[in-house]
């Protein structure tokens, strides 16, 4: 691969003149550089130079004109600057050494490769030359390229002070793994295993945003088997953690639910991008842990997971620090809706029960069904095809019923404001229980989703509740 051709950009031939007028080395590094060889477009751009990268910024966006600035952040002693759709960020090349009980490093002035090696893996730690009389020279002291071929994640150094001196990188290992299906080579690996108690000093929104990541990839199970294997899932999600495993008793065992689980999140991811969807596929069955008992007769049973599930949602989302927000009610509303359709499978799929389904979920059925199907993981290929035969019937009565009763997000044709003006009551029992009683009747079928069927039902349980409709004539 001709390097020179890959950059033959006017930003790189830009900068590099500018380093060159200024006898400054420059070089662009880290991911975009690994990207050329993945063949993936990055529009963030990262360089480094011998000496002040402020002042390699400033100088850039001066002769790049037209009112372009550098945006300094001299606490960390780096510049941004944007260019069209570019993102360039310049640093000085530097060393860095840690303390024990801080991810934050004590910086130095360095060499290139000093730069290079206190980046993570070797693949992120490859630079490539963009001074005009070495254009397009690839520095590579870790072999990084190598891995890249050999698809492997291995730290430039020892892993053990890698990741003791920044255990983010853990999770960026495992993330990196994910992405692109790598494998840890096993000496990073194990150090990973030795030093996962060390993520206790990293903050759960970097956490998350790592997490985030690896929902966001083609086959999310990665990160969380690895995850599980070294030892960092009890540290950052104890509630997954705990679902591993099979417990027996008389011969009897269930499945292994942390497995089971992983695998629904890939068969989500297979058929969405909606990363919320499949994080409600991942805490689906979150509950079982605390709902598993075994009963004598019927064996292992995990009574109400679902609502139990749904209210740890909060608890966990605030832990992890992940939105708490929309995002985390949807979530729980899959997660407390989940057995709805199953049930209807299991048992005759009535008008009444796929009506009051399609109130429940709203907007988010569809996303439901996609988790429900999903969630038939089951060896038995008979069972498994009755039962997308059977969801296949529950969707054709819900777009069925859906275009004659519309009753997705449906609000009650008579609302609570009206029902109180009629008898001249304030709020109070009553109106509610006449609410409930409209609604109910709609979603059972008894009457059609319509304002004159409503208003004679509010008239009918009205004077069931002894109340007289008030003369509000001048």
């Amino acid at each position: 691969m001709n390097l020179a051709d890959k950059i033959d950009l006017p930003v790189f031939h830009n900068v590099g003149t500018v380093a060159d007028s200024m006898s400054r080395p420059c070089y662009v590094v880290g991911g975009y550089v690994r990207d050329i060889f993945l063949h993936r477009h990055s529009k963030d751009i990262d360089f480094v130079t011998v000496g002040s990268g402020i002042e390699v910024a400033e100088a850039v966006a001066a002769a790049f004109g037209g009112g372009c600035q550098a945006h300094v952040f001299r606490n960390f002693g780096t510049a941004q600057v944007k260019r069209h759709d570019l993102e360039l960020e310049f640093v000085g090349a530097r060393r860095e050494s840690y303390s024990h009980d801080s991810r934050k490093p004590v910086v130095e002035d360095g060499t290139l490769d000093d730069d290079l090696s206190r980046r993570d893996f070797t693949i992120n730690a490859m630079a490539i030359c963009v001074n005009a009389d070495e254009f397009g020279e690839l520095i590579d002291p870790f072999d990084g390229l190598a891995d890249l071929d050999d698809q492997l994640i291995r730290t430039p150094l020892d892993p053990d002070v890698t990741f003791s001196d920044d255990p983010l990188r853990m999770m960026r290992a495992i993330r990196f793994a994910t992405q692109l299906g790598f494998s840890i080579v096993p000496e990073t690996f194990d150090a990973i295993t030795r030093n996962a108690s060390r993520i206790e000093i990293i903050s759960r929104e970097r956490i998350a945003d790592e997490l985030m990541k690896i929902m966001a990839s083609p086959m999310p199970s990665i990160g969380w088997e690895l995850l599980s294997a070294c030892g960092l899932l009890k540290y950052i999600l104890p509630e997954l953690d705990a679902m591993r495993g099979v417990e027996t008793v008389n011969g009897r065992g269930h499945k292994d639910n942390f497995h089971h689980t992983l695998q629904v999140v890939d068969n989500v991811a297979r058929k969405s991008k909606n990363v919320w969807l499949r994080w409600g596929a991942l805490f689906h069955d979150i509950a079982k842990p605390v709902t598993k008992r075994w009963d004598a007769k019927l064996g292992w049973t995990f009574h109400n997971h679902n609502f139990i599930g749904a209210k740890m949602i909060p608890r966990i989302f605030r832990d992890m620090r992940l939105p708490m927000n929309e995002k985390m009610k949807y979530v729980q509303k899959l997660v407390e809706l989940h057995m709805r359709p199953i049930a209807l499978v299991e048992e005759t799929v009535t008008d009444s029960a796929v009506r009051r389904l399609l109130f429940d979920a709203g907007e988010d059925i569809d996303d439901l069904m996609t988790l429900c199907e999903a969630d038939i993981t089951s060896k038995n290929e008979a069972k498994v095809k009755r039962y997308i035969e059977n969801f296949k019937l529950v969707r054709h009565k819900m777009t069925e019923l859906e275009e004659r009763d519309r009753i997705r997000c449906f609000q009650p044709p008579v609302s609570g404001e009206e029902i109180m003006a009629t008898f001249g009551l304030g709020p109070c029992r009553e109106v509610g229980e006449i609410k409930e009683a409209i609604k109910n009747a709609i979603l059972d079928g008894m009457i059609p989703n319509e304002r004159d069927a409503a208003l004679s039902l509010m008239m009918m349980v009205g004077g069931k509740l002894g109340l007289t409709p008030v003369d509000t004539r001048p």
